[in-house]
């Protein structure tokens, strides 16, 4: 098996494995990812006033603070030293979209990152609603883009 069709977790005997980024660049590193929580229109009326409070404001937070500890939600993440962390809300006609950036410079990329951050403000929201809407869904986590390192620039075809 060459080394480009190799899952980079694992060594040679198919063991798990931290990957070892010491020979890499440092570049300024930038990941997008999404997700979508399924609502009803009314819950998604009510966002800012639940019983709990501001969904959406508690939701960004969550994402943002995620995001700062992926390394302790995803046992083979690195350590990132993360610049900015951003968590945006999109309605549409089938629930809420959850947006999420993060940049960092840095030997690795923040994919894990971004996604940890969009699943952790869906996750909240999640939370948020429940009283009003058990049915909510979480769905459509993905990665949109990333740039910058070896691998170089990638974007979800629209």
């Amino acid at each position: 098996m060459d080394e480009s069709s190799r899952f980079s977790h694992l060594d040679e005997r198919g063991r798990a494995r931290m990957v070892d980024v010491s020979d890499k660049a440092v570049t300024r590193r930038l990941a997008r990812a999404s997700c979508l929580v399924r609502l009803s229109a009314p819950t998604l009326e009510r966002l800012e006033r639940m019983p709990k409070g501001d969904a959406l404001a508690v939701a960004r937070l969550a994402g943002i603070q995620a995001a700062k500890r992926t390394d302790e939600w995803i046992p083979l993440a690195h350590t990132l030293p993360l610049e900015n962390v951003e968590v945006d809300f999109e309605r549409e006609a089938e629930g809420l979209r959850i947006r999420s950036a993060v940049l960092v410079t840095a030997r690795t990329g923040a994919e894990m990152e971004a996604l940890v951050a969009a699943s952790a403000a869906a996750l909240a929201l999640y939370d948020m609603v429940k009283a009003v809407e058990r049915g909510a869904e979480i769905d459509e986590l993905r990665l949109d883009a990333k740039s910058g390192g070896r691998s170089g620039d990638w974007a979800r075809e629209p």
